[in-house]
């Protein structure tokens, strides 16, 4: 009976198995978080709007590349998509000096999570989000992926990508963003329902002065940026 319940399961992965491949020229047309975001909302008797426009690698500003690379992972572009002594140890720091959530990840596994997956720890998931994340890395440069990654985080409630962020925050386009700006953003991804531009706790705002500094510090490779 366990050999039939397993064998369908594997069965029905096989069938459902998100496909990595079209991403390399198409943007999704939705995404797990979002579409659970719109379910949550209109099961609450809410309309469940979702504010989120598409915007290309070259136009971001590279400051909010800058930014976001260096809060969330500032290994990318040497990694293979886990984690590396280096991540652990600025993951462990923010938890002590921050209070943000434990479990952070590197970009592409946050990216493979907020495309498929749901946010929950369990172990299947957990394997889930490895394999996927195995197969961004070997399927999408990190260009795409860094340009997938800020194209559908979350950065407060209904709101994806980083041009929305940018138009309902500061009233202008993510190509235009100062590096003040980019830091206020990437500060906002590890806790976006709470953290976000114009929100005054102390906390946050330290967290926004900590990425400004590394800002300024962590050397990236220009050419990655453009």
């Amino acid at each position: 009976m366990a050999a039939v319940v397993a064998a369908g399961f594997l069965a029905w992965e096989a069938v459902t198995w998100p496909r990595v491949a079209p991403l390399e020229t198409r943007p999704p047309a939705s995404t797990a978080f979002i579409d659970r975001y719109r379910t949550v909302e209109r099961e609450a008797g809410r309309p469940g709007r979702v504010q989120w426009t598409w915007m290309p690698y070259t136009r971001i500003a590279t400051s909010l590349k800058r930014a976001v690379v260096v809060a969330e992972d500032a290994s990318f572009f040497s990694h293979r998509g886990f984690a590396t002594a280096e991540i652990r140890e600025a993951i462990d720091r923010a938890v002590k000096e921050f209070g943000l959530p434990r479990g952070a990840s590197t970009i592409t596994q946050q990216l493979a999570k907020n495309l498929w997956l749901s946010p929950s720890r369990n172990p299947v998931r957990k394997a889930k989000e490895a394999i996927l994340t195995w197969q961004l890395e070997r399927a999408l440069s990190k260009r795409r992926i860094l340009e997938l990654y800020l194209n559908v985080a979350e950065f407060g409630p209904g709101l994806y990508g980083a041009e929305a962020a940018s138009r309902r925050y500061f009233g202008k386009s993510a190509a235009e963003l100062t590096d003040d700006d980019a830091a206020e953003l990437a500060a906002s991804l590890p806790r976006p329902s709470t953290w976000h531009p114009g929100v005054s706790t102390r906390a946050y705002r330290r967290y926004v002065d900590d990425i400004r500094r590394r800002m300024e510090r962590i050397a990236l490779p220009s050419r990655q940026l453009e």
